[in-house]
């Protein structure tokens, strides 16, 4: 997708869409005859992501106040936004190649996407198979552990998140292994019963925290309940 943008619909058709989708921001002129080399490069590879990657053009001589915010001191000058934040750009005309490795990099990584299609189709042994020749991959891990825990097969999937560093997902995962459990709505009968334990009975602490794990920090009883922990604790 190509649009023509303004100094007036900068924030909408960049900014914001840049949420969802990454944007590529060519700054340009009609006088620029680097500009008119580079524009329908960046046109054709744009392009060739189906709709992935957004190309925005910018006359800067029709809408000075986007290249004053972008402190552009020549043109063209072509950089990339996602997330509504600058995170790549470069300055003159550059060859094809060039241009299909930066908008490369804002593209759908293609084994990424492969890894999540196998753990939305729940394929354990595609994922199985994946970690042969790629076993340090945290997503297939991550993803091949919960579909393990879903399963009942715990200690398999304890063990596979073992082999990677600790993050909010594998905690979560870990728990429910631990638990064998899904989140419940209402753990309020069992944490209090724990609570009463958790100073001299270390699997009573661990359960505890795996609870609270499941409940995740925006449920607000998750922040009284660790603060009642750390009083019986301390």
């Amino acid at each position: 997708m190509v649009l023509d943008v303004t100094d007036a619909t900068f924030q909408t058709e960049v900014v914001d869409r840049s949420a969802t989708t990454p944007v590529v921001i060519d700054l340009w002129a009609t006088w620029c005859g680097p500009c008119q080399t580079l524009g329908p490069i960046l046109e054709k590879v744009v392009g060739e992501t189906n709709g992935a990657v957004v190309l925005a053009k910018v006359d800067v001589d029709q809408n000075p106040g986007i290249a004053q915010a972008f402190r552009a001191q020549s043109i063209p000058a072509v950089f990339a936004m996602s997330g509504g934040q600058v995170v790549d750009g470069f300055i003159g005309a550059q060859p094809e190649h060039m241009v299909r490795e930066f908008v490369a990099k804002l593209g759908p990584d293609p084994a990424s996407e492969a890894v999540a299609q196998m753990i939305a189709a729940a394929d354990r042994d595609g994922l199985h198979a994946l970690l042969v020749t790629d076993p340090a991959n945290e997503a297939a891990i991550v993803g091949l552990a919960e579909l393990l825990v879903r399963s009942g097969e715990t200690d398999e999937a304890l063990a596979l998140l073992a082999r990677i560093p600790e993050s909010d997902q594998t905690r979560r995962i870990a728990a429910m292994a631990r638990l064998q459990t899904d989140p419940a709505d209402d753990y309020d009968a069992v944490l209090s019963d724990l609570l009463d334990r958790v100073a001299s009975d270390d699997e009573a602490r661990q359960q505890f925290l795996d609870i609270l794990e499941l409940m995740g920090p925006d449920d607000p009883r998750t922040a009284g309940y660790r603060r009642q922990l750390t009083a019986r604790l301390f």
